[in-house]
């Protein structure tokens, strides 16, 4: 049921319809390994790969949350959608996501970046960690 919740408000919230394009196929896949250590102001870390035009690209994350409490792993795969040149990747993305994760949770989250390539992702979440705001991640190949 959160899980439901938290697709609706991203879907409303960024403009999204069910699908961030349904009408289009996904340029790429993602898969994101994250940590995130907080306590008043939570920053989380972790690497990734794009998988793009028959290429794989490794890229950094590197986020910030401000009202968090605890330790959480993340680990998260999606699609990518918009994406027409590698360079557009990079930036930041902005996200809509309010929960709990006690244990092992899942949820999922639309993310959009300053240059309109969007991330549709589902994630399983271990640890303990409160997230009470919208959570900004940026993203740089390496």
């Amino acid at each position: 049921m959160v899980r439901a919740w938290i697709w609706v408000v991203a879907v409303a919230l960024l403009g999204l319809g069910g699908n961030a394009a349904a009408d289009d196929r996904a340029s790429g896949t993602v898969t994101i390994e994250s940590k995130s250590v907080a306590l008043g102001i939570g920053v989380s870390w972790g690497d990734g790969t794009l998988h793009f035009q028959d290429k794989t690209h490794a890229f950094s994350v590197r986020g910030l949350s401000v009202a968090d409490v605890g330790f959480a792993k993340v680990s998260a795969r999606g699609e990518v959608f918009h994406l027409e040149n590698l360079e557009d990747f990079a930036g930041t993305y902005a996200a809509v996501q309010a929960g709990v994760a006690i244990g092992g949770g899942m949820s999922a989250a639309a993310l959009r970046n300053q240059n309109g390539v969007v991330l549709e992702l589902t994630s399983t979440q271990t640890g303990l960690k409160f997230t009470l705001a919208g959570e900004g991640i940026e993203v740089k190949l390496k």
